[in-house]
């Protein structure tokens, strides 16, 4: 089997790994699914050969000193962890952190097209057989990749066109009250618009709503610290109600406003600051302290130590994690990528992509779980396409091909010769200046 093919498989295997915590199905085992972690990321590391253009080292040094320092900070867990459930923790966030080594396939286009390809021939038709086992937050969860799917939305024939509204649909009608997973939905629909208006769209207008999304966060938690506004307590500046039933079986109603993130942001802050992690991070091994979650887990663990692990705010576990350092690594990762995006591509789809990867950092201020799984997978393959000097090289009509190329082979034969005419001109136009210099 080629190498390209058991990454595209392994995929799926993890798209399945993603819905664990909410189905009936007895698929929860830990050793079993590092297993499928590892070789994942092993197939990652030995396809650099293969799969990975090394014109793309230039900009990509960002990405390898976040990863140098997450290395660091995993090496520090070792000698930092007490106990079974500290080395399981240390094990289960290691992986996490180790995402960004799809790079090396990531920013193959080919490969992300194989991806999606078999995910789409075999993921969807798995989904109606999985259906009646998934609790209804599981859904948005398992289809993830539609909603990458949408940011190429227009150029999609009217056949997928209704498959991914119909998913979408799906998603909105089983559970309102998951707000991430609506969230996750809605904005690359959004953003997708702006392939109709393109000629608006300018390298500045771009910018600015970019840098307002990587900026935002900052700002937000600085008025949040000294209470001039906290984004999260939106019960105290919206009137209503707006409320929502629950439907993972029960008949709680839950409230849209309601802050849940706020205690969070307090008790992983007040941890670095007593414990004095701030700038190295507590390492993967360790969780932050807690008041709301600790009591609760040392009862079940016996660790005596009152600490949760992992947040549902993805932030929060990259700060808890790898400190202030790997914060502002990760920040320049997600800069780099959306600025090579928007300022040095030939695609109106690339740029919008360099939107949505800015706004998923926003995002992560929010929610979004540090695990490995099928939504911060495709969040690395947003990020490797950005740092992909062949797909930012596209034009409009290559793209076009290529998306088209995911459920139909003909268009992948249309894409390979329009690749070959470009790099064809290229070279001509390149001839034709160094005759003239």
């Amino acid at each position: 089997m080629k190498k390209s093919q058991i990454i595209a498989i392994l995929v799926l295997l993890i798209t399945i790994s993603s819905v664990n915590q909410w189905t009936d199905l007895p698929i929860d085992n830990t050793f079993a699914w590092w297993g499928i972690y590892l070789l994942l990321l092993f197939y990652f590391v030995i396809s650099k050969k293969y799969f990975f253009n090394k014109i793309n080292n230039k900009h990509i040094y960002v990405l390898y000193a976040y990863l140098a320092w997450n290395g660091f900070c995993i090496f520090r867990g070792l000698f930092i962890a007490e106990n079974y459930w500290e080395y399981k923790q240390l094990i289960t966030s290691a992986m996490f952190l180790a995402l960004p080594l799809s790079i090396y396939v990531t920013t193959n286009k080919w490969m992300v097209q194989e991806i999606i390809s078999t995910w789409l021939k075999y993921a969807l038709p798995g989904f109606f057989i999985l259906y009646y086992f998934l609790h209804a937050e599981a859904i948005g969860r398992y289809l993830n990749p539609v909603s990458f799917l949408f940011l190429f939305f227009p150029v999609l024939n009217k056949k997928w066109k209704l498959v991914l509204v119909f998913f979408a649909a799906v998603v909105f009608l089983s559970d309102l009250s998951a707000r991430s997973n609506v969230i996750k939905f809605v904005i690359p629909i959004i953003f997708s618009g702006i392939y109709y208006i393109r000629a608006l769209a300018s390298k500045k207008t771009l910018n600015m709503a970019r840098l307002i999304l990587l900026i935002i966060p900052f700002i937000f938690l600085t008025t949040g610290i000294n209470g001039i506004f906290n984004p999260f307590a939106m019960d105290e500046y919206i009137e209503g109600d707006f409320t929502v039933s629950n439907a993972n079986g029960s008949d709680k109603e839950e409230s849209l406003t309601a802050d849940s993130r706020t205690f969070l942001y307090v008790e992983v802050l007040e941890s670095a600051v007593k414990n004095d992690y701030i700038l190295l991070g507590r390492s993967p091994a360790r969780g932050n302290d807690s008041e709301s979650f600790g009591y609760q887990l040392n009862s079940v663990l016996k660790t005596g130590k009152i600490e949760r692990y992992s947040n549902e705010v993805s932030i929060l576990n990259i700060f808890n994690w790898t400190g202030l350092i790997g914060v502002i690594l990760y920040f320049l990762v997600f800069y780099k990528a959306s600025f090579l995006a928007i300022n040095k591509s030939n695609n109106i789809f690339i740029k919008i992509i360099g939107l949505y990867i800015s706004f998923r950092w926003f995002f992560g201020w929010v929610e979004d779980f540090s695990r490995f799984n099928i939504s911060n997978l495709f969040l690395w393959i947003s990020i490797g396409l950005c740092f992909s000097e062949s797909f930012r090289a596209m034009t409009n009509t290559q793209v076009k091909f290529w998306v088209r190329g995911i459920t139909d082979k003909r268009y992948r034969k249309h894409a390979i010769l329009e690749q070959k005419k470009h790099n064809f001109l290229f070279k001509i136009k390149k001839n034709i200046l160094d005759i003239k210099n």
